[in-house]
């Protein structure tokens, strides 16, 4: 049995990450802002009241595990915004920062924070999106989110490089168009065969593939 944390645990796809992985017999410790009772349903342990942009309330999660030892940590939770160019005003501008802060410093501040606390040749699987791919975008907008992703995926890189004498391995993963609240209920994927094809990912991982940024049905995705 493993101990995975998950963060954003409390709905989409962190709350169908938490329920495959404890319907395996996993340990899992579900961190979010508020909890839900689809979580709790799933017998994880919650620690809820963290904002992964908030140092103190990160901080006090790591203490609060104490001497917990955690096998993969998976680092989901994210926000999404609608930004088009000529349409951008001060407001829009803050709404890009906060999808800084949650989408890219958030994973980095939350590893940082727990990195002593991930077991040698444990894993990290990082939700990012196939829309902070550079190479692959072909139709514009979604300033902030498009480059907040960006951004996480060159820290998940790095990360896995920094980690990689701990035999700690990393991956970058998008989850496919899942229909969750986050896009409305729109999407040609189910949270929950989302979460089963991202655990296949996590599951595959080693140190001979840290560092790659893959679909989650095992596509290799450009940069």
């Amino acid at each position: 049995m493993a101990t995975v944390l998950i963060t954003g645990a409390n709905r989409g796809i962190g709350l169908a990450l938490a329920q495959r992985f404890a319907a395996r017999g996993d340990d899992v410790i579900g961190v979010c802002r508020n909890g839900s009772d689809a979580l709790a349903g799933t017998g994880a342990r919650i620690e809820a009241d963290v904002d992964v942009t908030n140092a103190a309330a990160v901080e006090a999660l790591a203490q609060r595990l104490g001497d917990v030892r955690i096998d993969t940590l998976v680092l989901n939770a994210g926000i999404l915004g609608h930004e088009s160019l000529g349409q951008i005003d001060d407001a829009g501008f803050d709404a890009m920062r906060r999808q800084f802060e949650v989408n890219a410093l958030g994973p980095l501040r939350v590893a940082q924070a727990l990195g002593g606390r991930i077991v040698d040749g444990g894993k990290i699987g990082i939700i990012t999106s196939r829309m902070g791919s550079v190479s692959d975008n072909d139709s514009g907008g979604y300033y902030g989110y498009r480059a907040s992703k960006a951004a996480l995926n060159a820290i998940g890189k790095s990360l896995a490089i920094d980690l990689a004498p701990r035999g700690i391995s990393v991956v970058l993963l998008h989850p496919g168009y899942v229909a969750t609240d986050m896009v409305g209920g729109s999407g040609d994927i189910s949270p929950g065969q989302a979460a089963k094809q991202l655990i296949e990912r996590i599951d595959e991982l080693s140190p001979q593939t840290t560092g790659s940024f893959r679909h989650s049905n095992g596509a290799t995705l450009p940069w």
